[in-house]
């Protein structure tokens, strides 16, 4: 006998504390349509439409897209010894050629074997572009 009552003790002392622990629930369902901020670089250029409309089927496209983007980004970034921010997040219109021409037509498999390699090309040269772009405070 005094097991459960001791259970039903601990569960009503229990209730209030979690009711004071619980995080605040807000009825507001307003969209915050803000640009979003960033640590560095906020002056970004837009992503091409088609890859914030992608189908959710083909969100591979884009992201073989943005590792592109960024691949060639760090390949500036080594190549000038600049972190500025039109260095590393230029205009996407020569990575969007370069996607229409390589990757445009490609499969999932292929476009999942182009991130692969761009990824590895990328992580080759991942330490000097940290360095540049932490010496210059923009890392």
């Amino acid at each position: 006998m005094r097991k459960p009552i001791l259970a039903v003790t601990l569960a009503a002392l229990a209730g209030p504390l979690v009711a004071q622990t619980s995080p605040p629930i807000s009825n507001d369902l307003t969209v915050d349509m803000s640009p979003q901020q960033y640590r560095i670089c906020n002056e970004r250029p837009a992503r091409p439409t088609w890859m914030d409309e992608i189908d959710p089927r083909d969100a591979y496209k884009a992201r073989t897209m943005m590792r592109l983007y960024e691949l060639r980004s760090w390949q500036a970034i080594t190549s000038s010894g600049d972190c500025g921010c039109d260095i590393r997040f230029p205009p996407w219109d020569a990575a969007s050629a370069e996607y229409e021409e390589r990757f445009a037509t490609s499969t999932q498999a292929e476009h999942t074997q182009a991130r692969l390699a761009l990824r590895d090309q990328q992580n080759q040269i991942a330490r000097e572009v940290q360095d540049i772009c932490e010496a210059q405070g923009s890392w």
